[in-house]
């Protein structure tokens, strides 16, 4: 299986319990790894694959109307758009909010969906080590 792979998605969203997370969005940052249908690198047309493009745009686009009180509801949403509306056959989101303490750089959760067969090593270690 082929991936296409978003690293350091920054995107405005609102997510949080506290009022202040209610009021205003703030920057959550994605990694994103999502498995291609077989045919996406065979006839190198855009049409058989999926668009990153596409998907960041549409990602923002979802964010911005939507507030999630946990950023596990948020990775869940997305790793399920990506299944749902681009036929992602397996994802792997990553999903952090940014400076929510002191000393801390980023908190966030994995979610995975999907199955993989076949993949070799080196990407389960890329995968292991995302974000890092």
């Amino acid at each position: 299986m082929n991936f296409i792979f978003i690293e350091a998605l920054r995107v405005d969203a609102r997510v949080g319990i506290h009022s202040r997370e209610r009021i205003a969005p703030q920057i959550v940052e994605f990694d994103l790894n999502f498995g291609l249908p077989e045919a996406a690198a065979a006839r190198d047309n855009i049409a058989d694959t999926i668009d990153y493009a596409e998907v960041i745009e549409y990602i923002r686009r979802e964010l911005a109307e939507r507030h999630f009180n946990l950023i596990e509801t948020l990775g869940e949403f997305v790793a399920d758009l990506l299944c749902r509306e681009f036929a992602a056959p397996w994802v792997r989101v990553r999903v952090a909010k940014l400076g929510v303490m002191k000393g801390v750089r980023r908190a966030g959760v994995y979610i995975q969906r999907g199955t993989v067969e076949n993949v070799s090593a080196g990407m389960d270690g890329d995968l292991a080590g995302m974000g890092e």
